[in-house]
């Protein structure tokens, strides 16, 4: 399902956007499944690791689940329905998005004690709270994987080759954690998820860009007509850097007013609190939770 005059991007294009996608979120992923199983090999609970892989299992199956309903259920309707289909779910992918990509970048220093925390808890409890902790673990970042992927689903007219590349970047991103598991290779965790996290960041603007065309074509958003430019003329959008934009970041040539504002506030915005350093969240937090005067208890007399 596309925009009435957007070109679909290439299939190169297609590949290795939702490759780069793969990759990261399934690298993310496969971290936090490296951590809880590194906890049961060390501590002797071996036999929690088939629950665990279990847990691992359902989730992936149940993230391609998601994906695939969105992908090929948007495609059975067309029209006006079809749009407010795309710009909702674009918008409601942005959100929930962003709100995951700048809470990893305050609780990545601590999740993994979290996690260990919370696989001690679930051992006591017993096998089924093992297979639950993994399944919610890796459900939560597959979710966001899902949700990511609605920009190139909406954007693809039904294509296949965005699950194709999806899956072959969750490949590589196994490949990679089995790696970093046996020590074969070492990554710079901070500077590898700053970098993706900020080039998530500018996927999700640009299917915040195309949510709101979406629902301006419905009539739900005014500006439909007011174009902030258009360089139709002399931007072709079936070349390889127009289809690399399109899938990309969902550029187009002819972008209204209202999609460049919000564009332009959302990624200035959001890439400004996702680069603030940990340092300035940390006292930030520090001083909201600091107790005021009123609040300090006075000795009795």
């Amino acid at each position: 399902m596309m925009l009435a005059d957007a070109a679909a991007p290439s299939i190169a294009t297609q590949l290795v956007g939702s490759g780069l996608i793969g990759v990261r979120e399934g690298l993310e992923t496969g971290i936090v499944v490296m951590i809880l199983a590194a906890f049961l090999v060390k501590g002797g609970r071996r036999e929690g690791l088939k629950w665990l892989w279990g847990g691992v299992a359902v989730a992936v199956v149940m993230v391609f689940g998601i994906f695939a309903a969105i992908h090929y259920g948007t495609s059975t309707i067309s029209g006006l329905a079809a749009e407010a289909v795309a710009g909702i779910a674009s918008l409601v992918a942005v959100v929930i998005v962003t709100l995951m990509v700048l809470w990893m970048r305050r609780a990545a220093s601590a999740i993994s004690g979290d996690l260990k925390a919370g696989m001690a808890r679930a051992i006591e409890v017993g096998s089924g709270a093992v297979f639950l902790l993994s399944f919610l673990a890796v459900g939560r970042e597959g979710f966001e994987t899902a949700l990511l992927m609605v920009g190139y689903a909406e954007n693809t007219s039904g294509s296949s080759w965005p699950l194709i590349g999806l899956f072959c970047g969750v490949v590589v991103a196994v490949a990679l954690t089995v790696l970093l598991y046996v020590g074969a290779i070492r990554i710079d965790f901070a500077v590898f998820f700053t970098c993706t996290g900020a080039l998530l960041i500018i996927v999700a603007a640009g299917i915040l860009a195309y949510g709101v065309r979406a629902l301006q074509t419905v009539g739900w958003l005014p500006g439909i007509a007011a174009r902030a430019f258009d360089i139709s003329r002399h931007f072709d959008q079936s070349s390889w850097y127009g289809t690399a934009l399109a899938g990309l970041v969902n550029f187009r040539p002819d972008p209204t007013v209202l999609q460049v504002i919000a564009w332009v506030v959302y990624l200035a915005v959001v890439m400004t609190l996702f680069l603030l350093p940990r340092s300035f969240l940390r006292s930030r937090s520090t001083k909201a939770t600091r107790p005021t005067p009123d609040h300090i208890e006075t000795p009795a007399a």
